[in-house]
């Protein structure tokens, strides 16, 4: 291992050069008028990927937009791991609030800069700098190798549901292995071994045909987002519980034993606090703040429209309302189940003087492995070795819907290897990358793959028998 972390620690400079030409181009996926970014984001990740040293690389056209696939599979007897990430990213509004500009990486203060840069395209490239320094050193991995990175998480990944069930064989793996999540704090690598699900929805309330004058007609005819607002608030209770029945009904509640490690580890409600900026925490009576946004499930309201919002005074009533909201899921909660809870719930509240419509925006389960797998232990293992200190197991509040579909479909172990922080952004603006973790990252995910190489069949339990890709 010592010339390929040689030659790791000797390139640092290049690693972040190169992480400025991927950060540059704006590859949102969320608005239509980036698809030609989209697209020329997946042209130069597969050139990348060639570059390299990775084969058969390919750019996969889907009904939105591409996939990015690539693999190595050279190593007879090895395991076989499944990368999964994704190269779009969310928008930059409100630009105003940014430093630097967005797409443009700026090194400040020991941070990388830039949209995208922790979600998730730094991550992504952690591994693929880790792998091309084996290429560089030997000329061949340790393991084989699949890469499947996508351009539409930020939207759901609804094509590539589509993708896993068609090429079930060309995925065949040993593990899945995915760098989206965050550590604990700055100086804690952490696995992570659970997420929480997610479902998404919008609800638009119509009252009048047209925006009314509010004084003509106000008092008279329904006001869609006073209407809005009163049902949106009746969602939650006194206790900051979800006010839908059926709710929590399946809910599976943490053993004695992890809340136990939960109080073990390092994690403050102050520095969360401070991370926040808010004047007090909040939350679910009974359960602690590390509880409540790791293994509780959550409602929440994400953007509410209409009326007037542009400076100055114009009394209207809108003819619309809508609101975005999502829940949180956790393990043993079915999407589809909560989705018509929370439908039969808007429905009830809805008085008949409005129309009300309700959309489903994206649904994905929660997952929890157990982290006693030696493919998971080889990740904490990795982590301390390129951190030079004691990692720990982790959950994380936040949903890759992706990783308990591979779970669920092809039973294999997911390694979560995350190393962005909780306060870098993600989503907001100033996104950022602690220098310093995408250094170490680097190392950690090369020790990583090194160690997964010295795996025996038995432990890994088949499926990695470095078949080539059609």
């Amino acid at each position: 291992m010592k010339p390929v972390v040689d030659f790791i620690q000797n390139n640092a400079d290049r690693y972040v050069e190169e992480l400025r030409e991927f950060c540059a181009i704006p590859s949102i996926s969320t608005q239509a008028e980036h698809k030609p970014d989209i697209e020329r984001c997946a042209r130069w990740l597969a050139d990348h990927m060639t570059h390299i040293g990775l084969e058969n690389v390919e750019i996969i056209s889907t009904a939105g937009h591409p996939i990015v696939y690539a693999d190595w599979l050279h190593a007879p007897g090895k395991p076989t791991l499944l990368f999964y990430g994704h190269y779009d990213v969310q928008p930059p509004e409100p630009l105003e609030l940014w430093h630097s500009p967005p797409f443009e990486l700026t090194l400040r203060d020991g941070d990388l800069y830039a949209r995208g840069v922790v979600d998730d395209k730094g991550q992504v490239f952690i591994h693929l700098k880790a792998l091309e320094a084996f290429f560089k050193n030997g000329g061949r991995l340790p393991v084989n190798v699949k890469f499947m990175i996508e351009g539409e998480e930020e939207t759901g990944s609804e094509n590539v549901y589509a993708f896993m069930q068609k090429e079930r064989e060309r995925l065949a793996c040993d593990a899945l292995v995915v760098s989206d999540t965050t550590m604990l704090g700055k100086g804690i690598p952490s696995v992570c071994y659970g997420l929480r699900g997610l479902t998404y929805f919008e609800v638009e309330i119509e009252g009048p045909s047209q925006d009314l004058h509010s004084g003509s007609f106000g008092g008279a005819v329904p006001n869609p987002i006073n209407i809005l607002c009163e049902m949106m608030a009746q969602l939650h209770d006194k206790k900051g519980r979800v006010a839908i029945p059926g709710f929590y009904k399946d809910v599976q509640p943490l053993s004695k034993k992890e809340r136990a490690q939960f109080k073990r580890l390092p994690f403050k409600d102050k520095n969360f606090q401070k991370t926040t900026g808010v004047r007090r925490l909040v939350g679910e009576k009974g359960f602690s703040t590390i509880e409540r946004i790791w293994a509780r499930p959550t409602l929440d309201i994400n953007g509410i429209f209409g009326g007037y919002t542009a400076q100055g005074a114009k009394t209207v009533i809108a003819s619309k309302a809508s609101a975005k909201f999502s829940t949180r899921l956790v393990a043993n909660q079915n999407p589809a189940k909560i989705t018509k809870l929370v439908r039969k719930r808007i429905e009830r509240l809805a008085p008949p003087s409005v129309k009300v419509k309700f959309t489903v925006h994206s649904q994905g389960d929660a997952w929890v492995s157990p982290f006693d797998h030696p493919f998971v232990q080889a990740g904490k293992t990795a982590l301390e070795q390129g951190f030079k200190k004691k990692a720990v197991f982790i959950r994380e509040g936040g949903s890759i819907p992706l990783v308990s579909t591979m779970y669920k479909r092809f039973r294999k172990p997911c390694v979560l290897l995350g190393f962005g922080l909780p306060d870098e952004n993600a989503h907001a603006p100033n996104e950022r990358l602690n220098l310093e973790n995408y250094q170490k990252g680097i190392l950690s995910v090369a020790y990583f793959y090194h160690a997964v190489g010295e795996i025996n069949g038995n432990a890994r339990g088949g499926g990695g028998k470095g078949r080539k890709a059609r």
